[in-house]
């Protein structure tokens, strides 16, 4: 398989090695949640396999095709255990522990988030979709939106987003936000996530957010919208409830119970052993109701499963070693013979036993003391079908905006803790029943099928309006009408219309996706294809990658100079005092700004431009005073355009309606379609007639009938008019 309509990107693989050598699927909630979509649409998914220097050729499984990505033993220590778990985890969960902020570790991050977006672009279907997965890669995104603009990106982020505060601690803060934004939809577990990733673009970017949308500034002088909100993830609901009406699960559970000496209450904490998760809070207020005597280990019973989490970093092995420590004073205090205060169990289990603990638990304590969602906190719910136990929901985990019947806790407040705690084991089986029912109807309503459902529908709502096939039903009529012409011209500015802008200009080019459309143009019939710009014909010919027998029109500086298919260059006579006179100008031009930082002189054939793209909003209007000055004193008789941060002076009168109108004599068309981005392409528009159409790229005033809002849409609407020239035909 070499191209796929949906490719997933994640820092693993949705599956595992098994003894045998072979793979198995990955447990986890993600796997689950996409494996149809992924399978409907053999679709593909780019991940590591798990362990460092293995080399593992892309692959089929089940369905779905997996694409490896290598990483070295040095590159796992320092882009996952590093930058991504000892700088980003603990930053963005409110500095519960300090992160680190490391170089080398964010150079190792760059190049790993290269490594995948290069996947990925490998992979993907042309106006395919991609969906990035969390925050060990937060670059891929813009990585690639730059090398592959027909795509529609998705990002979505698992764990906190945190409040700018803490987020602006962070050395590379704009790259990170800048990564995320080349996404189209940026998706985040709770609204106050997004506010603060929409907070932090405010104050590091200026970027203008509305709602839920962001407005991006592209290179080529337009703007997209980033569309960015929550998309509360959820579990597979139904698989939850299978186990639990299962009679041998429900058996283990009273196996469980009998275990720990069947005890009146059984609390249960299930976490990750991470710092994030309150497990030291939960075991100091559990202690304290010990030894207040507000409950009796005869009663009640704590069990604490804390799976193994990132083993090599520091951080964790001080974790672990300050709760095991903890356990064992409180069950040196006051285990008995036949009681134990807490069962303490550091490994993991499979989903069956941990259904059967659901069942046989009757307090879900869920402590977390920043937590992105807690799907623990789901699972527990869902497994409940006698619609019984007690959830006891920390308020900073993103279940809790969803779970509003839980017995709501802060963490951090031992008292209230400790409370809660005992309001939960006293709980009726009454007003358990009620709270139960609320949240199990919650959880199954919106499970995660739900959720990735309502992912890729925003998704798919954005490849719409990116791909411009959203236009108003006026503008689709405007685009069937003009494909009925006898013979059209298509004529097209070239930069900020077909090719973002450039610093340096002549490193401009056409996206992909428009020289596509450019391509189906010229083979549908009796359609002829043109380049207007304000760049000199050698120029143009250069960045248009133009050829000698190329079927395109050329019209530069401005329709002063042509090129015709099988002619060649058709250039007016240059009077040498004119010549001697730009040359002059330009070079008291050059003089001038010479110590402008920012500012650049562009030699045209009939005069020069002086650039400003790159300089502040002072320099450039000193810029632009200083060479009026000087051009005005000798040749107030030139003509002078503005543009993109660029102002244009040329000894020639010629604009892009002249252009237009030469071309359209010369090739006999019937009707012109015209599309431009800048001032300087008004001319050309103004001047179409009732039969032609005039199409605008980016935001601002504009003659032209129809709008779209940058590249890869004008390239959508060219690639639709071609369409529709060619089924005329058929």
């Amino acid at each position: 398989m070499s191209e796929a309509e949906l490719v997933v990107v994640a820092n693993r693989l949705p599956v595992d090695r098994d003894p045998d050598g072979g793979w198995r699927t990955s447990p986890g909630g993600l796997v689950t949640a996409l494996d149809p979509v992924m399978r409907k649409t053999e679709g593909a998914w780019v991940g590591w396999p798990g362990k460092p220097d293995v080399d593992v050729e892309p692959f089929e499984f089940e369905g779905t095709h997996l694409v490896p990505v290598t990483l070295s033993a040095e590159e796992v220590e320092l882009y996952y255990e590093g930058f991504s778990n000892d700088t980003i985890w603990p930053l963005y969960h409110d500095v519960i522990s300090p992160p680190r902020y490391r170089r080398e570790w964010w150079n190792a991050y760059m190049r790993v988030n290269k490594r995948f977006a290069d996947a990925a672009a490998d992979v993907a279907a042309k106006g395919g979709t991609v969906w990035v997965q969390d925050y060990q890669l937060q670059l891929v995104p813009r990585l690639l939106r730059d090398a592959r603009p027909d795509l529609t990106i998705g990002y979505f982020h698992h764990i906190p987003f945190p409040a700018y505060g803490l987020f602006s601690q962070l050395p590379w803060r704009r790259q990170v936000l800048e990564g995320l934004l080349g996404a189209d939809v940026i998706g985040f577990q709770r609204v106050a996530d997004a506010g603060n990733f929409a907070r932090a673009v405010r104050r590091q970017l200026r970027f203008e957010t509305k709602s839920s949308g962001i407005r991006v500034p592209e290179q080529n002088g337009t703007t997209r919208i980033a569309l960015a909100k929550a998309f509360p993830i959820s579990i597979d609901a139904a698989s939850y409830v299978a186990l639990a009406e299962r009679p041998d699960i429900q058996a283990r559970a009273a196996e469980i119970r009998e275990s720990l000496g069947n005890p009146k209450r059984i609390l249960l904490g299930v976490d990750r052993l991470d710092y994030t998760k309150g497990i030291r809070h939960r075991l100091k207020a559990y202690g304290e109701l010990l030894q207040e005597g507000r409950l009796s280990v005869d009663d009640v019973t704590l069990v604490q499963v804390a799976s193994p989490s990132r083993e090599r970093v520091e951080a964790y092995m001080q974790l672990r070693d300050e709760i095991e420590q903890t356990v064992g004073r409180i069950d040196g205090d006051y285990d008995t013979m036949g009681h134990t205060a807490v069962r303490y169990l550091h490994q993991a289990y499979p989903r069956e036993e941990m259904v059967a603990l659901f069942l046989a638990a009757d307090v879900m304590l869920v402590t977390a003391l920043r937590d992105g969602m807690n799907l623990v906190a789901k699972e527990y719910v869902a497994s409940r079908v006698d619609n019984r136990g007690v959830l006891l929901l920390s308020e900073f985990a993103g279940a809790a905006d969803e779970l509003g019947s839980a017995v709501r806790v802060n963490p951090h407040d031992i008292e209230g803790l400790k409370d809660a705690m005992m309001r939960a084991v006293e709980m009726s089986a009454g007003e358990q029943g009620r709270r139960m029912r609320a949240l199990r109807k919650r959880v199954q309503e919106h499970d995660v099928e739900a959720w990735s459902a309502d992912f890729l529908e925003a998704l798919g709502r954005a490849k719409d309006g990116r791909t411009g096939f959203s236009l108003p039903a006026e503008a689709e009529a405007a685009l069937e009408r003009i494909a009925r012409t006898g013979r059209l011209l298509v004529a097209l500015d070239f930069d900020g219309t077909l090719a973002p802008l450039e610093d340096e200009p002549m490193n401009a080019r056409m996206l992909p996706t428009a020289r596509e459309a450019v391509d189906a143009l010229l083979d549908a019939p009796d359609t002829v294809v043109a380049l207007v710009s304000g760049r000199s014909l050698a120029d143009l010919r250069e960045i248009a990658e133009h050829t000698d027998d190329s079927r395109i029109f050329l019209a530069g500086s401005h329709g002063a100079e042509f090129w015709a298919p099988g002619i060649g260059a058709i250039e007016p006579h240059e009077d040498p005092a004119d010549a001697e006179l730009r040359d002059r100008l330009r070079e008291r031009a050059e003089a001038a700004t010479a110590q402008m930082k920012g500012v650049w002189i562009e030699p045209k054939t009939f005069g020069f431009g002086v650039h400003t793209r790159r300089a502040d909003a002072a320099t450039s209007a000193s810029a632009d005073l200083a060479v009026d000055e000087i051009v005005a004193a000798e040749a107030p008789h030139w003509r002078r355009r503005t543009g993109h941060n660029i102002v244009e002076y040329a000894f020639r009168d010629e604009g892009k309606d002249s252009a237009v109108a030469a071309l359209r004599d010369r090739t006999g068309a019937t009707a012109v379609l015209f599309a431009g981005d800048d001032v300087t392409d008004e001319d050309a528009l103004v001047s179409l007639g009732a039969g032609d159409l005039g199409v605008h790229v980016g935001g601002r005033q504009t003659a032209a009938k129809v709008r779209v809002p940058d590249i890869p849409a004008l390239a959508a609407l060219l690639a639709r008019v071609a369409e529709l020239r060619s089924v005329r035909r058929e």
